[in-house]
């Protein structure tokens, strides 16, 4: 079993450049006039979707309001990471920080108004 999201946006080529740009997702599949795009980050696949689009269920139309989700992205030094994204000029939500579990992360938020956690697991 293999789980990926997909985020209902009108960001859609907002979303596919940040994680292309920012983190080297690649694009599994886009769809004709970019209703829709998958993008693959190692072995995960996030997708993100135009809402009000009549073709899909109208589970699937309404757009997300960028509250209450969060995505985290695991990497080999995150403090790399932090200065990477803040060299490009990538706002930080929240601080690189140790937690008493074991991780050092810090959050930078994504077109949708996602927080995404990059998370280095100090402890196993």
């Amino acid at each position: 079993m293999k789980l990926w999201t997909g985020i209902v946006t009108e960001a859609v080529q907002a979303s596919k450049d940040f994680y292309t740009r920012l983190f080297g997702a690649e694009v599994v599949y886009e769809g004709e006039g970019g209703w829709i795009v998958l993008l693959r980050l190692g072995e995960s696949e996030l997708g993100f979707m135009q809402p009000g689009l009549a073709s899909q269920a109208p589970i699937f139309r309404p757009a997300f309001d960028g509250r209450g989700v969060w995505l985290a992205l695991e990497v080999a030094d995150a403090e790399a990471e932090q200065q990477r994204l803040a060299a490009l000029g990538v706002p930080i939500e929240a601080a690189l920080r140790d937690e008493p579990w074991g991780d050092r992360h810090f959050v930078v938020r994504d077109p949708n108004g996602i927080g995404v956690d990059i998370v280095q697991r100090l402890a196993q």
